[in-house]
C-alpha cells in the first residue's frame, strides 16, 4: 500500500508541513500515513447493511455427540488412554451445521434432508429448532438411523481438549425412491421464497445423482442460485449446472485428477488448472477453491482466476471451516455482495472458525468485529470524521457505548493519563478529539502549542485507553459531537455542568455528561511555568 506524503501549504515558497493553510489529513497525521484499504471499509459498510435472507439447505443431516472427560491414565489391561466422562454435549453436524452457520448469519433457514425414526432425530430437530431453523423439511425413514458422530474428547493435565477418536453410527445406502420424491416435493415448496439453495454433500446416501440433478434443475427454473459443498468423490457430474462449488484442494484434486497436493504452499498453477477444469466440465458460474492458509482461489466465468488471501490465524481445529465458507458465500451473495467480497467475508468467517475447538457457528457480529479489528491494525487509531462514523455505528450495533472527550493535550503528563483512563472507563470505546495547532494558537496565544499536532497525535495513539484520535480545527468540538453522538461526554471536574460544550446536545438524545476529578497540581500550564522558572535562574 502506498504512502501519502505530508501535504504542504499552497504557497510554493513555504516549506512547512504544519502551515495554517495546510490542514489536510496527511498533514495532521504523526507519521507517513497508510490509507485504509477500500476493501475493508467496503466490507464493514456492507455487513452493517446486512438483511436476513431465506436459504434452503439440503444434504446429509447429522448430530455430533461430544463426550468430554479426563484422560489422565492408561488402562491396566492395554496401553490405551482411559476417558473418565465429565459431560456430554450435542451439536449439529454436516448439513445441520451449515443451517446453524446460516442462522448465526441472521438468515431464515429451511432444512431439507432425511433422518431416522429414533431419539437421535428428536435431539437433532431440537438442536435445529433452538437455533431458529425450520426443521419441517426433514423426512423420516424407517430403514436407516439418524447419522451420529460420537466424538470422544480428552483433557490431560488441565491442557487443551484433544479429540481422541470418533465413532460413527450411520448408513451410507441410497435413500429409497419414495424419500427422494418427498424431498423434491418439499423443495418445490421451500424454494418459492428462497434466496439460495445450499447443497451439503457428505456422500451418506441422500444426494444421489438423480436427486441432486433434479434439485439443481428445479432451483435454476425458480431462479434460485445453487451453492455446493461437494463430497470427497471422484465424479462431480451430479453438480453440473450449479451456481458455485466450494471444494478444498484435496477434493478438487480427486475430482479433476490433477495433482495439486505436492506443492500446497508453492505455485497455484495447479489450483488454477483444477478450478478451470471444474468450471468447464460442470458449466459453473463460479468456483471457489479453498486453499487453507493461502485463502481461496476465485474463478468467475469469463474472468481470470484470482487468489483472495486470508489473514494468518492460530489454527486450533479446522472442523467446520468448509461449512462456514458455504454459508457465508450464500448469505453474502443473497445480500447483494459481488464474488470477491463474498469470498473475503468467507475467509474471515472461516478464520474465526478454525480458532475454535470443535464446530462453533460464527455470528455475523463476530465477523463485523473481526473486520473492525483488522481495520484498526491497518490504519491505527487516527481517523477523519468520515472514517470513524461507520466504525462507531458498527460498534453500537454490538451494544457498545461511545465515550468522547477533547482537549489540547499539549505536554502529556500524569494528569492527562489518569483523566483519559477515567474517560475510557465511562464507555466501551473512547474517542479523543484534539485541537489542531492553528486552533490552539487562536485559543491560547502565540507560543502554543509546545508540541506540534503530529507529535501529540503520536503520543496519544500509543495510550491503550484510547481507541480513536481525531484532530479538529474549530475552537470547540461541537461539530464532532453533533456527528458522533457519543453516549457519554467526558470533561474534567474543573468545568461546571453548564460549561461543558455539547452537554445539552448529548443529554437531549439520552446521553450523559460525566465530570472526571483531575489530579491536583498536574497541568500543562504548571509544567510550562516550572520550566520558565528553572530557565530564569
Amino acid at each position: 500500500m502506498g504512502k501519502i506524503s505530508s501535504t504542504r501549504c499552497s504557497n510554493k515558497r513555504c516549506r512547512a508541513t504544519d502551515c495554517d493553510r495546510s490542514l489536510s489529513l496527511a498533514a495532521i497525521l504523526p507519521y507517513p500515513f497508510t490509507p485504509m484499504p477500500d476493501a475493508t471499509d467496503h466490507l464493514i459498510r456492507f455487513v452493517d447493511r446486512w438483511q436476513p435472507r431465506r436459504i434452503v439447505v439440503v444434504g446429509d443431516f447429522m448430530l455430533d455427540r461430544y463426550i468430554y472427560g479426563n484422560a489422565d491414565r492408561l488402562s491396566p489391561d492395554a496401553p490405551v488412554p482411559v476417558l473418565s466422562t465429565q459431560r456430554i454435549e450435542f451439536n449439529a453436524g454436516g448439513a445441520s451445521n451449515v443451517c446453524l452457520d446460516l442462522a448465526a448469519l441472521r438468515c431464515h433457514v429451511s432444512c431439507l434432508g432425511v433422518v431416522g425414526k429414533d431419539d437421535t432425530a428428536t435431539q437433532l430437530r431440537r438442536v435445529l429448532s433452538d437455533a431458529g431453523c425450520d426443521a419441517s423439511g426433514l423426512i423420516e425413514c424407517d430403514d436407516r438411523p439418524t447419522t451420529v458422530k460420537h466424538n470422544f474428547v480428552g483433557l490431560a493435565q488441565h491442557r487443551h481438549p484433544q479429540k481422541m477418536f470418533r465413532l460413527d453410527d450411520e448408513s451410507r445406502a441410497p435413500i429409497p425412491a419414495g424419500a427422494s420424491k418427498k424431498l423434491l416435493a418439499r423443495a418445490k415448496r421451500l424454494l418459492k421464497n428462497a434466496s439460495a439453495l445450499c447443497i451439503e454433500d457428505y456422500n451418506k446416501g441422500v444426494l444421489a445423482p438423480a436427486l441432486c440433478r433434479s434439485l439443481i434443475t428445479l432451483a435454476k427454473k425458480m431462479r434460485v442460485p445453487v451453492f455446493v459443498d461437494p463430497a470427497a468423490i471422484d465424479d462431480y457430474a451430479k453438480y453440473r449446472g450449479a451456481t458455485c462449488i466450494t471444494p478444498n484442494r484435496t477434493e478438487a484434486s480427486l475430482a479433476t485428477g490433477i495433482n495439486g497436493l505436492d506443492t500446497p504452499n508453492g505455485s497455484n498453477r495447479t489450483a488454477h488448472a483444477m478450478a478451470r477444469t471444474l468450471q468447464r466440465k460442470l458449466n459453473l458460474q463460479t468456483v471457489v477453491l479453498t486453499l487453507d492458509k493461502q485463502g481461496a482461489l476465485l474463478l468467475e466465468k469469463g474472468k481470470s482466476p484470482r487468489l483472495i488471501p486470508t489473514r494468518a490465524r492460530d489454527v486450533y481445529d479446522v472442523s467446520g471451516a468448509g461449512d462456514v465458507v458455504l454459508a457465508m458465500l450464500a448469505a453474502a451473495t443473497a445480500n447483494g455482495a459481488d464474488w470477491p467480497s463474498a469470498v473475503e467475508l468467507a475467509n474471515v468467517a472461516a478464520g474465526l472458525e478454525v480458532e475454535q475447538f470443535g464446530i462453533v457457528p460464527i455470528p455475523l457480529d463476530d465477523v463485523l468485529l473481526s473486520l473492525l479489528r483488522q481495520k484498526h491494525e491497518e490504519l491505527g487509531k487516527v481517523r477523519t470524521l468520515d472514517q470513524v462514523l461507520p466504525e462507531l455505528a458498527a460498534y453500537r450495533k454490538q451494544g457498545k457505548q461511545i465515550a468522547f472527550t477533547n482537549g489540547c493535550f499539549d505536554i502529556l503528563h500524569a494528569g492527562h493519563v489518569a483523566y483519559l483512563r477515567a474517560a475510557r472507563q465511562a464507555g466501551d470505546l473512547l474517542v479523543v478529539a484534539i485541537n489542531s495547532d492553528r486552533s490552539i494558537r487562536r485559543i491560547k496565544g502565540k507560543g502554543r502549542p509546545v508540541n506540534k499536532q503530529d507529535d501529540r497525535v503520536m503520543v496519544l495513539s500509543e495510550l491503550q485507553c484510547i481507541d480513536y484520535v481525531i484532530v479538529f480545527d474549530q475552537d470547540t468540538p461541537t461539530k464532532l459531537i453533533r456527528a458522533i453522538k457519543p453516549e457519554v461526554l467526558v470533561k474534567g471536574a474543573d468545568y461546571k455542568r453548564d460549561q461543558v460544550v455539547g452537554g445539552d446536545m448529548v443529554e437531549s438524545y439520552g446521553g450523559r455528561v460525566e465530570l472526571v476529578k483531575l489530579k491536583r497540581g498536574r497541568s500543562t500550564t504548571n509544567i510550562i511555568r516550572k520550566i520558565k522558572a528553572e530557565n530564569a535562574r
